[in-house]
């Protein structure tokens, strides 16, 4: 078994101490510092009696008397540890399980005896035995400094061995339940060698009497104490008052007083209020009185604190780049590459900045800053690889560097001495970003004071790059990406919102901010007849290029369906077949509203989208209709349709499931979410609300209205797996004056009736320009509608984005335009009309048909 240094050390200082010791005190002074260096609760040594007697009982350390009384006589051949040492020669160590145990007289439960021979040239001469609890073998640098002790002691009792018989009884504290002191009076001994080596000790040593007067100091303990020889036989209470301890060491003093009563050995560490350095106390009992020991431990303690300091660094940028390979797994984008570096490498190394600078063919390229000023990042932004700089130096040679002051900086790129001054730095490690062997950059880790970087900060610095690069290269693929996949899919939506007298609206649409995938999500508003308006929102469930290019064809299909005037539950019939033809597991959302500002009422069918919202001034928030029929691919037509009448200025909010829902939210709440959003805004009208005259109808406040429900609904920092499409529409009514409606005779007279109207009510509206051909069209219409539909036939006039004329009939036949022959005498008639109108069509209503023209007002 071996020993640390440490503990060699001190078994030495205590051997030369007691060099001068013989018989009992040697015996004495080893017990004592065998129980010590093992922490034991007390020991005793039995020495073989002359002749065959048994082994005797001649010093005793902690061991109360009935105990001590015990073990005065050990049998030679019995099982306890130190007859058992003894007979073989060689250290015992035996755990006590109590009285009866067997293995000797009793000793606590719970504890341990370890028992290492006397031995000496003449054979084994006796035993040092230490009272161990718990009983777990001694380790072994302990176990060996007993052992070191004993073979110190068994070598000094050949030169004056003890008589058995003349030191049992005289067992050592017997009395006291504790160890003798070396004097026999609680002093120290007059030995002039041991004193000596007290004096010279390079720890602090005294002791005091049981009346706590000091009785011996050192040279180290008369610094401690501030005490001369001359003090001595002064109580070492009046010491402490006069260096003021208790005041800076409270219950100090109870620390000593209960170490001498419990007759145990005692270690603490304190600090000692004169020199403000830290010392291991270790007391000592003694017969009599108390030895204590102060080392100074001031040193190792600061090389302790400096030991943790730099563990706890260390700990701390592990912990740091453990951080960073997480953050920089889950970062997407540039962005939040360059905040998770700053965040996460800035703060361990003291750094105030970093950029992140790319090569681009020949120009080095910003990608991303912290800590920099602006005007700076703008005139580095740009510059030629093929310019001598840290950063070509860097690409070139494919090594960090790393420059430790301005100064220093200057001197390696003279032509740039102005740019520490400019960047407000002075310490600088540039860094290579090599991904796959290639070098796409630098990143730069500034400091704002001179700063030397050791060689593991370097190689630390060194190993994050390669992390960097990966995470920067992959971020700027996917910037990359994301940017074309954004592209394709605002190429998807309508590029502009027509302008429409019926409807002001404002619509947004917000990418998933994870993945690069498109997504499915659209929006439409789409001018009808008569002055109405289809509302379109939609989402193909999913995301990637095939669910972007099917809402692409899904878009396509409602414009054309939209223009035969489908209503929406027939419309989303249609739609539905398309999705199914499309694929057996492609599904869609789909919600189709036609407003119609003559009854400002609004009509919609929705396919497993979410239901409108429906803001009517003066009204609480209110999401109409029922539960929507099930999406597009999975339905069952028809669909159900609802009706909602919106006055003037009301708000009809269409949206996609990724505006109300998420992971953390789901619809019900989501929807909830988005009613407070609204009633927030519709309580703080803007400039130009539900002024159909003023700003295109309140067209800016729309659209800042759009902006704060995505602001409260999808805060700027959240991610979101999905994307999310908002379409808010305000209605504006027709108002009164500008309809006019007549029913009409049956025959040939019809038309003159018709001409009459019109003239008369362009006359009244001051559109008396428009009048000829007005006259012209609906003559046309009402000889169609008299030739070849039936009864009734009626007339209305539509003042809106343009003048509309109506004529309605009983028939379903559908107008055509068809090419007349020189010899035929009509057949012209529909030719006519489109050449004069601005537009024309034909739609299907309840009883019948309507057909219709419109022509720009002047």
């Amino acid at each position: 078994m071996g020993m640390d240094d440490a503990i060699a050390a001190r078994i030495r200082m205590i051997t030369e101490a007691g060099d001068g010791l013989s018989g009992p005190d040697l015996l004495g002074f080893t017990l004592d510092h065998a129980v010590t260096e093992t922490g034991g609760l007390g020991g005793m040594v039995h020495l073989r009696g002359p002749g065959a007697r048994s082994p005797l009982l001649t010093a005793v350390h902690g061991l109360i008397r009935p105990v001590a009384r015990d073990w005065a006589e050990v049998e030679p051949a019995g099982a306890s540890a130190p007859a058992r040492a003894m007979a073989r020669g060689i250290s015992v160590w035996a755990p006590t399980l109590g009285a009866g145990d067997g293995t000797g007289p009793a000793l606590p439960a719970g504890s341990g005896l370890l028992a290492v021979p006397l031995i000496t040239p003449e054979g084994v001469t006796g035993a040092v035995s230490v009272l161990m609890v718990p009983a777990e073998r001694p380790a072994p640098e302990r176990w060996a400094a007993v052992e070191t002790l004993a073979a110190w002691a068994a070598l000094r009792l050949r030169e004056d061995p003890p008589d058995p018989d003349r030191d049992q009884g005289r067992g050592r504290g017997q009395d006291q339940g504790q160890g003798r002191g070396r004097g026999g009076t609680g002093t120290l001994p007059a030995d002039d060698q041991v004193s000596q080596a007290l004096w010279h000790m390079s720890d602090a040593f005294f002791a005091v009497d049981g009346d706590w007067r000091i009785t011996f100091v050192n040279g180290e303990a008369e610094r401690l104490l501030g005490a001369a020889r001359t003090t001595l036989g002064r109580t070492l209470w009046d010491a402490f008052a006069r260096l003021s301890v208790e005041e800076a060491e409270p219950g100090l003093q109870s620390r000593y007083r209960r170490a001498a009563e419990s007759g145990t050995p005692v270690g603490f560490e304190v600090r000692w209020p004169t020199n403000q350095r830290w010392y291991s106390m270790r007391l000592v009992p003694v017969p009599n009185g108390l030895t204590v020991y102060a080392a100074d431990i001031t040193a190792s303690r600061a090389r302790e604190a400096e030991r943790a300091a730099a563990e706890h660094a260390a700990a701390e940028r592990t912990a740091r780049i453990g951080e960073l390979t997480n953050a920089l797994a889950q970062a997407l984008t540039m962005r939040d590459v360059v905040n998770a570096i700053a965040d996460r490498v800035l703060p361990p190394f003291g750094a105030s900045g970093m950029v992140v600078q790319l090569i681009e063919g020949d120009v080095i390229r910003i990608a991303g800053a912290v800590g920099y000023p602006q005007p700076f990042l703008e005139s580095i932004d740009g510059a030629s690889i093929h310019e001598v700089s840290p950063v070509s130096e860097v690409y070139q040679t494919g090594a960090p560097a790393f420059v430790e002051s301005a100064e220093e900086y200057t001197a390696r790129y003279p032509g740039m001495a102005g740019r520490p001054a400019a960047a407000e730095k002075q310490a600088w490690a540039f860094l290579p970003l090599i991904v796959s062997g290639r070098n796409i950059g630098c990143s730069v880790v500034a400091f704002a004071e001179p700063r030397r970087l050791d060689a593991e900060e370097r190689a630390l610095l060194t190993a994050l790059s390669g992390l960097m690069g990966q995470a920067i290269e992959r971020a700027r693929l996917y910037d990359v990406e994301h940017t074309r996949a954004k592209e394709l899919q605002r190429g998807l939506l309508p590029r502009a919102l027509p302008s429409l007298s019926s409807v002001t609206t404002a619509a947004r649409y917000l990418p998933a901010s994870e993945g690069i995938d498109v997504g499915g999500d659209w929006y439409d508003v789409i001018p009808l007849s008569g002055a109405r308006v289809a509302l379109v929102i939609g989402d193909v469930m999913g995301h990637g290029l095939s669910e972007a290019a099917t809402m692409g064809r899904l878009r396509t299909a409602v414009n054309t369906l939209a223009e035969l005037e489908f209503p929406p539950a027939e419309l989303l019939t249609r739609l539905n077949d398309v999705v199914s033809e499309l694929g057996d597991n492609l599904y869609a959302t789909c919600l189709y509203a036609v407003y119609d500002p003559v009854g400002a009422t609004c009509v919609f069918s929705s396919a497993g989208h979410p239901p409108p919202a429906v803001v009517r001034p003066g009204h609480p928030v209110r999401f109409a209709g029922g539960a929507p029929d099930p999406p597009l691919g999975a339905a069952q037509p028809p669909f159900e349709t609802t009706e909602v009448r919106l006055e003037e200025g009301s708000l009809l909010v269409l949206y996609t499931d990724g505006l109300v829902e998420s992971a953390a939210r789901d619809i019900d709440r989501g929807m909830r979410h988005l009613a407070s959003a609204l009633s927030s805004a519709a309580r703080t009208p803007g400039p130009g609300d539900g002024r159909p005259d003023g700003d295109r109808g309140g067209h800016a406040s729309l659209e800042r209205l759009c902006d704060e429900v995505l602001a409260e609904l999808l805060p700027e920092k959240q991610l979101t797996a999905d994307d999310a499409a908002l379409l808010i529409a305000r209605t504006h009514a027709l108002a009164p004056d500008h309809i006019a409606a007549w029913p009409l005779s049956e025959g040939p007279i019809a038309a003159g009736e018709a001409r009459d109207h019109v003239r008369d009510q362009l006359a009244r509206w001051e559109l008396a320009p428009l009048t000829p051909t007005a006259e012209l069209l609906v003559s046309e219409l009402v000889a169609n509608a008299i030739r070849h539909g039936k009864g009734p036939v009626e007339l209305r006039l539509l003042r809106g984005e343009g003048l509309i004329c109506e004529v309605t009939d009983g028939s379903l036949t559908t107008p055509r335009i068809r090419h007349a022959s020189e010899t035929d005498e009509g057949g012209r008639g529909l030719q006519l009309v489109s050449a004069l109108s601005q537009r024309w069509g034909t739609r299907y209503t309840p009883t019948g048909k309507c057909i219709w023209t419109e022509q720009p007002l002047p």
